[in-house]
């Protein structure tokens, strides 16, 4: 905490700020945030502005995307929450209200925003805010996606398969599609409703998440209900690619 009356400043490391002499400081550098303000040696007591005397800050070294709009690292946000912090960042982070700015503050200007964007991308969608969510712990790399056929669904997409190929030889051949057609379309409805209780099994494993949190759970338990999401990803995956694979041959 800062004391009243007079204060010393602080000076930091040439790799955050320059030393200037008393009470001044040059714009930070993109590398390495300052412990204080930069311009008027306050604490800064926000990710984006200073408190104090309204300046644009550097974020802190690795900040991820919940913490970027103020969030901690729960699953069930509020999408007007987001929205309404989206709109507010976008507004203050423009670049064309750093035009009269230091060189220093409109980089910082124009990467926040561009990180306010990607932020703003992820968690305003409940599937990619469980999967970065998971990156985040080490428990999914970006993009990764097992497609294994989960061991009860064995038999059906087998025959999903088997009729695939049976549509496109007749396609080839010029044959009457009318019966594949129907079947393919019957088991495109059973994987959409499948796909539909993977994600309501996700919700609810995301609302388990949170409540670990507020309970301050054992790591255990949460590295479980983690490991848990993750595998349900994978058979969300699946299923929507064999889907987008029946929809595609249906359409084509």
């Amino acid at each position: 905490m800062v004391g009243t009356g007079t204060r010393q400043p602080l000076f930091l490391s040439p790799r955050g700020t320059e030393e200037l002499g008393p009470g001044k400081m040059s714009a930070p550098s993109t590398s390495t945030p300052p412990l204080v303000c930069w311009s008027c040696q306050d604490w800064p007591k926000g990710p984006h502005f200073c408190a104090s005397c309204g300046k644009i800050q550097q974020l802190p070294r690795g900040i991820d995307h919940f913490l970027f709009f103020g969030f901690a690292r729960r699953l069930h946000l509020d999408e007007k929450e987001i929205e309404r912090r989206f709109h507010e960042l976008s507004w203050k982070l423009h670049p064309d209200n750093f035009v009269k700015a230091t060189e220093s503050e409109r980089a910082l200007s124009l990467e926040q925003s561009s990180q306010l964007n990607d932020a703003y991308r992820t968690l305003r969608e409940p599937v990619a805010r469980i999967e970065y969510l998971l990156a985040l712990e080490g428990m999914r790399k970006e993009g990764e996606q097992k497609q294994q056929a989960p061991p009860e669904l064995l038999e059906e997409v087998f025959e999903l398969n088997e009729s695939l190929d049976e549509l496109r030889e007749a396609k080839s051949l010029g044959a009457d599609l009318g019966e594949l057609r129907g079947r393919l379309e019957a088991a495109e409805k059973g994987f959409q409703e499948k796909l539909a209780e993977v994600d309501a099994q996700l919700d609810r494993a995301a609302g388990e998440w949170d409540s670990a949190l507020d309970a301050n759970a054992a790591e255990s338990t949460r590295r479980a209900l983690l490991a848990k999401m993750n595998e349900l990803l994978n058979r969300r995956s699946y299923i929507r690619n064999l889907v987008r694979n029946v929809a595609h041959e249906l359409a084509h």
